[in-house]
C-alpha cells in the first residue's frame, strides 16, 4: 500500500517500535533547534548527561526570544553562556538580530525528508518545505542532541485537500484560520495535519510556513506539505539547491480522515479573543476599533509579508490611522536587509509604523503591550488571555492584509476594500549573509563556558514513591496555557533560575499559589480539558515540580505539556469517568495508593479522595518507557540508570 508524506518521514527515520497507530515508536532525530527561553534548560540538560559534542547532523542555538537585555544582567549572561556552550559542543549560534528560530532555519538550514526536533512549539514550521518538524521540551532534545530517539505515538494522518487558488487580498494565514475553525485547538492532537491536491502548487513556501507554524495552536503532532518544485525553487533563491530532494505521497496513499479546501472559496478570516480557533470572517465583526496593530512573529513576517504591506501603503498612498500604534518586527535579518534596500522599509516607515528588532518581540509579551482594554489585531499565532502582557488586552489574529486594512483606517476593515491588490514577486535569489551565525570551535578544548549568577543547578526530583499523598491546590477549567503556568514576558529572564521562575506559577489566576504549594509541602492540580496546550516551556512541568507538585490530574492534557511533566517526574492522569471531576474541590485531600502496581499492570491508577471518602479511577496511557520514566522520577533519572 502506497505511503503518504507524513508516513515516508517518520517510518525512514525509525528506531524502533512498530508502525502502527497508537503505538509509541523512537525515531532518529537529524537537527535541532533551541531558543533562548528554552535553550538555556536544554543545554544544562545536556551537560547533565555528559556527552562530549552534539551527535546531530545539525544543531542550531538560536537566541530570538528576549532580546532585549532589559531589567538587570540575567538575559546577557544567559547569551553569553548560550554562546560559549555552543561553541564548545559543536552547536551553531545565531546571534541576536539574526532573526526568529523558525524563519532562520526555513531559510537557511531545514532540509526536505530529514527530521527537526525543537525546542518551540512552533517547529513545524520547517514542515514547509517537506520536513518532520516537532516542536519537543528542551530535555526531549536534550537527549536529541545526544544521540538519542525521539518518541512519539504514531499518529494519524488527516489530508487537507486543497482545491483552486487564493483570491485577492486572502492569504495562507486564512486558509490555517479556517481549519482551525473547524477543527478547534484540540482538533489535531495525535494527528499529522498533511497538505496535499492541486491547491498546494498555488502556495510559496513563506505561505505553506505559515500554514504549518500555526498548526501547532491545532495541537496535532505536526503538519507538512510535499517537497516539490515550488519548494526546489525556494531553496535555489537561497542558495541550497542541493539541499533539496522531492518527497510527495504515493498513488493510492491512505488517510485517517480528509478534509477538502476549496481556496477560491476562502475570504478573511479573523481569530477573536481569547484563542485561536475564535475564528469568524472579518467581514462580520467590521468597524471595531482598533489601538494597535502587530506585523511579524514566526507565523508573518517574511519578505512577502512584510513587502505586501509596504506595497499596500505605498500603492494607496495610505498612513496609519492617527489613533493607531502599529509596530513591524521582521523575521530575520535577511528580510531586514532585503526590504531595507528595495526601500520597502521605508514606505512603512513613511506611513507611521514602527519597526523593531528581527526577534520574537510583542508575540510572546516582550514590548507593546496595549492599552488598557485596548484592541489589538496582530498576525501572531496565539491570543490567550494576559499573554501581551495586558490582562483585559482584546487581542484578534489575523493576515498581514487584514492587519494593514485595520492600521490604516483605525476600525476592523474587509483587505478587500483596499483596491487592486499590490503584487509581491518573490525574489530570484535571496540576500544570503550568514556572519551572524556563528560556528562552533575548531578545539572545544580551548573554551570556557561562561556562567552568571542567576544560572542555577537543575532541580532533582527522587524515584516514584508508593503512594502519593496531599491537598487540591487549585482547581482550574479547561484549555490552560502554558501562559497560564508559568507566563512569559518579563518572567523570561528567570528561565535558569527554577527557583526564582517558580514564583511565576499560577500567578494570573493566584498570586500567592507558589507560597502556599511550598508551605504545606506540595500537592495536587485539578484540571478540565486540554491542560498545557501552547508553548513548549519545560518550565510549565519544572517550575511545579520544584513547588512540589506531585502530579496533574485533568480531564485530557496538549501533548508537548504531558510529555513534559513526565520527563520532570510529575505524574499525568486523566478521569476515567470525566464527571469525576465535579466531585473533587479546591483544598481537598487526596491520595494515589498502589502507584507502582497501577502503572505496571494496566492503565488505570485509584485514587482516594480522603475528604470526601471516595475512591476514583484515574488513566495514565503510559508506554512502557514513559511507566519506567516515572518510576525513576523523570528523564534525567532515567536516562542515567539506563547509561550505567
Amino acid at each position: 500500500m502506497g505511503k503518504n508524506v507524513a508516513q515516508k518521514l517518520i517510518d525512514s527515520h525509525l528506531v524502533s517500535g512498530d508502525a502502527q497507530q497508537g503505538k509509541e515508536v523512537n525515531i532518529r532525530i537529524d537537527q535541532t533547534l533551541t531558543q533562548d527561553a528554552t535553550g538555556t534548560m536544554a543545554y544544562l540538560q545536556f551537560e547533565a548527561m555528559g556527552v562530549p559534542k552534539v551527535r546531530t547532523k545539525l544543531s542550531v542555538s538560536y537566541v530570538d526570544h528576549n532580546t532585549l537585555q532589559y531589567g538587570g544582567f540575567e538575559n546577557a549572561d544567559d547569551h553569553r553562556f548560550l554562546q560559549t556552550l555552543a561553541s564548545k559542543y559543536g552547536i551553531y549560534f545565531s546571534r541576536p538580530g539574526n532573526g526568529i528560530c523558525h524563519q532562520v532555519h526555513l531559510e537557511r538550514f531545514g532540509v526536505p525528508g530529514q527530521t527537526l526536533l525543537g525546542s518551540d512549539s512552533h517547529t513545524p514550521t520547517s514542515g514547509g518545505i517537506g520536513m518532520l518538524a516537532i516542536g519537543a521540551g528542551g530535555l526531549d532534545v536534550a537527549v536529541a542532541m545526544g544521540g538519542g530517539a525521539f518518541s512519539l505515538t504514531y499518529p494519524k494522518v488527516v489530508l487537507v485537500n486543497l482545491k483552486g487558488k487564493l483570491k485577492p487580498w486572502v492569504s495562507a494565514k486564512d486558509v490555517i484560520l479556517e481549519i482551525l475553525r473547524r477543527l478547534t485547538v484540540k482538533g489535531g492532537v495525535g494527528k499529522v495535519i498533511e497538505y496535499g491536491g492541486e491547491g498546494v502548487k498555488s502556495l510559496s513556501v513563506p505561505e505553506r510556513a505559515t500554514i504549518t507554524n500555526m498548526g501547532a495552536e491545532l495541537g496535532a503532532t505536526t503538519s507538512v506539505f510535499p517537497s516539490d518544485d515550488i519548494t526546489k525553487e525556494f531553496l535555489a533563491a537561497q542558495g541550497r539547491e542541493t539541499d533539496w530532494t522531492e518527497l510527495k505521497a504515493d498513488d493510492g496513499a491512505k488517510y485517517d480522515e480528509t478534509i477538502d479546501l476549496d481556496l477560491s472559496k476562502l475570504e478573511p478570516m479573523i481569530a477573536r479573543p481569547h484563542m485561536p480557533d475564535a475564528v469568524c470572517k472579518v467581514s462580520e465583526i467590521e468597524g471595531m476599533k482598533v489601538d494597535q496593530v502587530c506585523v511579524g512573529s514566526c507565523t508573518n513576517s517574511s519578505y512577502r509579508d512584510l513587502m505586501l504591506v509596504s506595497e499596500t501603503f505605498k500603492k494607496g498612498g495610505f498612513k496609519v490611522h492617527p489613533e493607531v500604534s502599529m509596530t513591524i518586527s521582521p523575521g530575520s535579518k535577511q528580510v531586514l536587509d532585503m526590504i531595507s534596500l528595495n526601500k520597502g522599509l521605508s514606505h512603512m516607515i513613511e506611513a507611521g509604523a514602527r519597526i523593531l528588532e528581527a526577534t520574537c518581540g510583542p508575540c510572546i509579551g516582550n514590548g507593546q503591550s496595549p492599552p488598557s482594554a485596548g484592541v489589538s489585531l496582530r498576525t501572531f499565532n496565539r491570543n490567550f488571555e494576559g499573554r501581551s502582557g495586558t490582562k483585559d488586552g482584546k487581542v484578534f489574529l489575523c493576515s498581514p492584509e487584514t492587519a494593514v486594512a485595520a492600521a490604516i483606517y483605525g476600525v476592523i476593515t474587509d483587505p478587500r476594500k483596499l483596491g487592486k491588490y499590490p503584487k509581491v514577486k518573490a525574489p530570484a535569489k535571496f540576500l544570503v549573509d550568514d556572519s551572524m551565525v556563528v560556528p562552533p570551535a575548531k578545539d572545544p578544548s580551548k573554551v570556557s563556558i561562561a556562567r552568571g549568577p542567576n544560572i542555577k543547578e537543575l532541580p532533582k526530583q527522587g524515584a516514584l514513591p508508593e503512594s502519593l499523598k496531599g491537598k487540591v491546590l487549585i482547581k482550574l477549567g479547561d484549555n490552560i496555557t502554558t501562559d497560564h503556568i508559568t507566563p512569559a514576558g518579563t518572567w523570561l529572564k528567570y528561565r535558569s533560575n527554577v527557583p526564582k521562575y517558580s514564583e511565576s506559577v499560577f500567578s494570573a489566576i493566584d498570586a500567592k499559589f507558589h507560597e502556599k504549594a511550598k508551605a504545606i509541602g506540595g500537592g495536587f492540580v485539578l484540571g478540565g480539558e486540554n491542560y498545557g496546550q501552547g508553548s513548549s516551556r519545560e518550565h510549565a512541568a519544572l517550575c511545579p515540580m520544584y513547588l512540589g507538585v506531585k502530579a496533574i490530574i485533568a480531564k485530557s492534557f496538549a501533548r508537548i505539556h504531558k510529555d513534559n511533566l513526565v520527563n520532570f517526574g510529575i505524574l499525568p492522569l486523566t478521569f476515567e469517568n470525566a464527571a469525576d471531576y465535579d466531585g473533587i474541590e479546591d483544598g481537598d485531600e487526596l491520595e494515589l495508593v498502589n502507584l507502582k502496581n497501577g502503572l505496571t499492570s494496566g492503565d488505570t491508577v485509584t485514587l482516594k479522595n480522603i475528604t470526601r471518602g471516595r475512591d476514583i479511577n484515574l488513566k495514565h496511557g503510559y508506554s512502557p518507557r514513559q511507566v519506567e520514566t516515572i518510576l525513576a522520577g523523570g528523564t534525567l533519572n532515567y536516562t542515567t540508570a539506563k547509561a550505567k
